[in-house]
């Protein structure tokens, strides 16, 4: 049975953590969509379209994986790419709580979505873009939390603010 599922988020930027869900992700469904949230009120440090290249370019080893970028409601944006699983990754006992209430939100608006919940491995669980973006503007070495590329891109974005 073909299995789509899609994996949202802000990515920004895509971590090591985001990288291991993703592979992860890619070996247990058929098709994997990424799906990058503009968010304006996250205020992110890359925009939408950057974001999207760079998942693109950490991601080209798996075929079964696509990303695309959306500004509507996650649930419109699952049903147009026909994902019957939605991911969500659990890093810490204290996501689980906001993401109990996102996946009976979305169970309610979209009944076939599925919410699945991955850990991340060990090395990879307490990271993420807010520390990353955090310890990177104050000119701390994130170099083992994002790949080579990502980084650059990090070190180029924040030399421009």
């Amino acid at each position: 049975m073909s299995q789509i599922a899609i994996y949202p988020g802000t990515f920004d930027p895509i971590t090591n953590g985001h990288q291991d869900l993703i592979e992860r992700a890619s070996k247990l469904f058929s098709q994997v969509v990424i799906a990058v949230a503009a968010n304006p009120s996250k205020q992110p440090l890359f925009n939408l379209e950057e974001r999207v290249a760079m998942i693109e370019e950490q991601t080209q080893a798996f075929s079964n994986v696509k990303t695309v970028g959306f500004s509507k409601l996650l649930v419109n944006v699952a049903k147009e790419h026909q994902a019957q699983v939605l991911i969500r990754g659990l890093r810490a006992v204290s996501d689980f709580e906001y993401e109990f209430q996102l996946a009976n939100m979305n169970r309610r608006l979209h009944p076939d979505l599925e919410s699945v919940f991955l850990i991340p491995a060990e090395e990879n669980v307490f990271i993420s873009s807010t520390l990353v973006k955090e310890v990177a503007s104050h000119e701390g070495d994130v170099s083992q939390f994002v790949a080579p590329e990502v980084l650059k891109a990090m070190q180029m974005k924040m030399k421009m603010k």
